[in-house]
């Protein structure tokens, strides 16, 4: 990644984004394109690896097992809730910027902001099937998937012994996952705003916003980045566009997401095996 840019550079990449010309051929609110696979950990509750052409990768994890609960010592509410936790990472070896502790700002940022996205709009997912801490590794956005089932044993005087299944058939789906947001970052540049910005787009930047939106439109949660201002027509303009890609994206990621299901599917009935390329495929 880049640290400096060229005035020459900029003056070019500004022109052509007020022109609706990005360098790389798109226009203002396209993305590249997205090669999702889900399944790639075994070991998790729900995985996938989602490539953008140019080279970023990410890889989201979500793993469910027993943990406290957080219980209001005023209403004694939440007893029968889990809660969510995340955590994001940016490998080392994806930037020179990210080398030693390089990258520690941006994960404690991209960390904060998931967690109160998804903690904050947990009212539709249920998390009080099973006494559960789900926690997601993730460099994006990641929805529960399947969790395994738990059997609690009462062993008396108060105390109780818990099991996590390791049977992949004895899981259950998280009721109300698919109505967890999805997040669209905003890049201002100039006096536009674009989407999926490139190395060159970002050290443009004045200002970011982040819209947090699901699939019903609903806005559930905004966060601003950098330095620059961003005057109120134009904000109103990001977030009224954040939410309607955002919903346009969890339609074409459902879309993928069902048509490797069906794949797979296909698959196991005809006796083929299923295989996941995983995180080192190209």
């Amino acid at each position: 990644m880049p640290s400096l840019i060229s005035p020459a550079e900029r003056d070019y990449i500004l022109k052509g984004i007020d022109c609706n010309i990005r360098a790389d051929g798109r226009q203002r609110p396209d993305y590249r394109e997205v090669i999702l696979e889900t399944g790639v950990i075994s070991q998790t509750s729900g995985s996938a690896r989602i490539r953008l052409a140019g080279g970023t990768d990410v890889l989201v994890s979500v793993k469910a097992d027993i943990g406290p609960v957080l219980v209001d010592p005023e209403t004694g509410e939440g007893a029968d809730k889990g809660q969510i936790i995340c955590n994001v990472e940016c490998a080392p070896s994806a930037s020179q910027q990210f080398e030693g502790r390089g990258a520690d700002e941006l994960n404690n940022e991209l960390t904060q902001m998931m967690t109160r996205f998804l903690s904050h709009n947990t009212t539709s997912l249920s998390t009080s099937s099973t006494s559960s801490t789900p926690a997601s590794n993730s460099n994006g956005a990641g929805g529960i998937n399947l969790i395994p089932k738990t059997e609690v044993q009462d062993l008396g005087d108060g105390n109780f012994d818990f099991e996590v299944l390791d049977d992949a058939e004895d899981t259950e789906v998280v009721e109300g996952r698919e109505d967890m947001p999805i997040c669209v970052t905003l890049n201002k540049i100039g006096a536009r705003h674009i989407v999926d910005a490139s190395p060159l787009e970002e050290l443009c930047t004045e200002a970011k916003l982040v819209v947090a939106v699901n699939r019903s439109g609903e806005l559930c949660g905004l966060q601003k980045g950098q330095d620059g201002g961003i005057e109120p027509s134009l904000l109103l303009e990001m977030i009224q566009f954040g939410k309607t890609l955002g919903q346009t994206l969890i339609k074409q990621l459902d879309a993928k997401i069902k048509a490797e299901a069906d794949a797979d599917m296909i698959k196991r009935q005809n006796g083929q095996p299923v295989v996941k390329l995983g995180f080192f495929a190209q």
